[in-house]
């Protein structure tokens, strides 16, 4: 069978993506997420009793978000009404309230509200749903793929139970592939199809967990692929290869927050992974490499410091190169600062001044300068009261003991070096100064 007699011979289902016919109408038949919808759990049991209330769901494309709220659509006796963040307006959103109240106050029955994308809709259109979500005039039901942290108003995240969806395996698209090749009504089991095993494990690693990426592919292979005399059709590895490509890796705001973050901490503690992070968000990811240059040379004072401060030479030297030479020549300079920095002593000495230091400067509220450190270098100076500055250059090692601080914090300690590389020449220099 090819592509044209499989369009001729199709129904009104059939016409729909197998993506689409193989949507489970039942929570018994969702693939995945056992942690929220395995037996006794909560978002289960709601369902199943029709109980559902405002919750948010959160997690990667093809999950299954969508699925749930088709599941929970199929199972509930109330309007339920889908709308999609990336086309739907206020004025949409306020005729869906406007309809609960109507059905709510005269037949008793719910609306939920299906907003698909939910991160599209900006703070003022979230607002609009609030008062109805809060008067429990509609149950709201969000789905997105970015942090809802960062892209869901507090208030009506506060509202809502968030559920964090993981991404399928490889396993999952598997099971959903041959449950489409077996099933003969809504599936592709009304053709003679013969699938290769390896064929459907590429299928399934190069879909990831990406369901409805696996079964677009699995169908494009079967209705393209040209049938035998006998009618039947055989995938084979090379058919799969030619049905999916290696998927573009996505690189929103939340993913690349979340990439930096984990070569900051890797930079604390390895190489290997500082530099696997870096280098997937760049070469994959399409990520600026000046914005990890920066995130290094912050991590060179922040978790480095006076330790080993040819930290921070190598960093600002390897952002000098970057500008100087581009990419991808720069990465390897970059790649020598990020290793030197990783594998340099730690100390968060300096983090810990400046926290010191301002928890004072709050606590003390002004801070006026003792007479002896004012500005002298005027006539009057002196009858001001401003004398006593010992030049520290005038006494043995050019140091000499004095207060510095403002009255209020004279005796306070911000800064105490560690033991840690170089740093530890400052603490026994500290100890020495402070012996006196």
């Amino acid at each position: 069978m090819d592509l044209f007699s499989y369009q001729d011979s199709a129904d009104s289902t059939r016409a729909k993506l197998l993506a689409d016919r193989m949507r489970p109408e039942t929570i018994d038949d969702y693939i995945g997420q056992s942690h929220i919808v395995g037996p006794g759990k909560l978002l289960r049991r709601a369902i199943e009793a029709d109980q559902v209330s405002s919750i948010l769901l959160y997690g990667p494309p093809g999950c299954g978000k969508t699925t749930l709220a088709h599941i929970i659509s199929k199972r509930t006796k109330g309007e339920f009404i889908k709308l999609n963040a990336v086309d739907a307006s206020v004025k949409d959103v306020r005729a869906v309230i406007d309809e609960a109240r109507i059905n709510k106050s005269m037949y008793g029955r719910k609306t939920i509200l299906f907003l698909d994308e939910v991160h599209r809709f900006n703070s003022s259109r979230q607002d609009a749903l609030l008062p109805a979500v809060e008067q429990g005039v509609i149950i709201f039901i969000g789905a997105t793929t970015e942090n809802p942290f960062h892209y869901v108003n507090g208030a009506l995240l506060s509202r809502s139970t968030l559920f964090q969806l993981e991404a399928l395996t490889r396993e999952d698209a598997l099971e959903a592939m041959r449950r489409a090749l077996s099933d003969k009504e809504r599936g592709l089991g009304f053709m003679d199809l013969q699938v290769d095993e390896e064929a459907l494990r590429h299928i399934a690693n190069m879909a990831g967990g990406d369901i409805r990426r696996a079964l677009n592919a699995l169908e494009l292979a079967a209705v393209t692929t040209p049938s035998a005399p006998d009618g039947s059709v055989l995938i084979t590895l090379e058919v799969a290869e030619e049905s999916i490509r290696k998927p573009t890796i996505r690189a929103d705001e939340s993913t690349q927050y979340d990439v930096l973050s984990a070569f900051h901490k890797s930079v604390r503690g390895s190489s290997d992974a500082a530099l696997f992070w870096f280098l997937y968000a760049v070469e994959k990811l399409g990520m600026d490499p000046m914005t990890f240059i920066r995130r290094l040379i912050v991590a060179c004072s922040e978790d480095i410091g006076l330790a080993n401060p040819q930290a921070m030479v190598q960093a600002v030297t390897a952002m000098d190169a970057y500008h100087k030479i581009g990419w991808p020549e720069a990465k390897y300079n970059i790649t020598q600062a990020i290793l030197f920095a990783v594998e340099s002593p730690k100390s968060n000495a300096a983090a810990i001044a400046i926290g010191n230091v301002m928890e004072a400067i709050n606590a003390a509220g002004s801070a006026d300068v003792p007479l002896h450190l004012r500005d002298a270098h005027y006539s009057g100076a002196r009858e001001l009261g401003h004398v006593g500055y010992k030049y520290p250059h005038d006494y043995p090692e050019h140091y000499i003991k004095q207060q510095y601080l403002p009255d209020k914090i004279r005796n306070k300690t911000f800064y105490q070096a560690t033991q840690q590389g170089m740093e530890d020449k400052i603490r026994l220099n500290q100890q020495r100064r402070n012996g006196r």
